[in-house]
């Protein structure tokens, strides 16, 4: 992807699809990257409501589950998605960075054995819900999970903004925003993609190795096909790529019996640190 005019284009130029919300304000001083979720049913009908005046709300993307991109405002312009705000001193975040909502239920309210309700009423199978503690909580609770398409396309436009705007930091709407709000939550791996787009030591993952004999998968979850290769060894080193609830994408190192360049999904709970 490139970004040509303050507008995302897809590597062919043609640019993702774009629909304008009246939401915005003047000339934006972007120095920071903001991540939300949008705590609705789906893309479309996220988008439909930031476009419309009486949500006083928007965005300058909206990514889709499926990892697809909606432009809402250029990058140069202010959107209102950060409210009040503040973070190292500036308060305002709206007219200091670029928003990013991704298609994600939020918080969810546990409804009967393996089945989850969210705020508007739609139901959710106990594979999508991550149960965790928020960073300023005390108490866990059910959290949709992000896909890994989501994590991907989140990543590789994050990478871009980052460079092309020289933005500083990286951050949630609970850290300019703590108590009011929550998104995007323990679900989404902010601090991994901090660290993959920023590269600051302090955030680098630990070097972790199979804890016992665990295959690799496609996809996150034991539905998924398993991948040439499997079963990893016990202390196989992988690096994590990205997460999803407990499922981890991991790179795995090169070795006797294991194919090259190998990549797949393990469960987070059979990793533990090397050495």
């Amino acid at each position: 992807m490139k970004i040509l005019r303050h507008k995302l284009h897809h590597d062919d130029r043609e640019p993702v699809r774009l629909e304008r919300t009246p939401n915005k304000g003047g000339n934006l001083d972007p120095r920071f990257l903001v991540i939300h979720y949008t705590a609705g049913p789906d893309l479309d009908s996220s988008v439909r409501w930031l476009c419309r005046k009486e949500a006083r709300a928007s965005a300058h993307l909206c990514i889709g589950r499926d990892g697809s991109i909606v432009q809402l405002a250029p990058f140069n312009r202010v959107t209102w998605h950060a409210g009040i705000s503040r973070w190292n001193g500036i308060k305002g975040l709206n007219r200091h960075s670029i928003g990013i909502e991704l298609d994600n239920a939020g918080r969810l309210k546990r409804q009967g054995e393996g089945e989850w309700t969210s705020w508007f009423g739609r139901r959710y199978p106990e594979e999508e819900v991550a149960i965790d503690t928020h960073k300023h909580e005390v108490e866990e609770a059910g959290w949709h999970t992000f896909t890994p398409e989501q994590i991907r396309a989140t990543l590789e436009v994050s990478a871009l903004l980052v460079d092309h705007y020289g933005l500083k930091d990286v951050l949630g709407h609970d850290d300019i925003s703590p108590g009011r709000k929550s998104d995007p939550g323990p679900a989404f791996p902010l601090e991994s993609l901090r660290a993959r787009l920023l590269g600051r030591e302090e955030h680098q993952p630990p070097t972790l190795e199979t804890s016992t004999h665990l295959n690799i998968r496609s996809g996150p979850g034991t539905e998924f096909e398993r991948l040439e290769g499997s079963p990893l060894a016990p202390g196989v080193l992988v690096e994590v790529v990205e997460e999803a609830a407990d499922w981890r994408l991991v790179d795995v190192s090169e070795g006797e019996g294991r194919p090259a360049d190998l990549q797949g999904w393990v469960h987070g709970k059979f990793l533990r640190e090397s050495g």
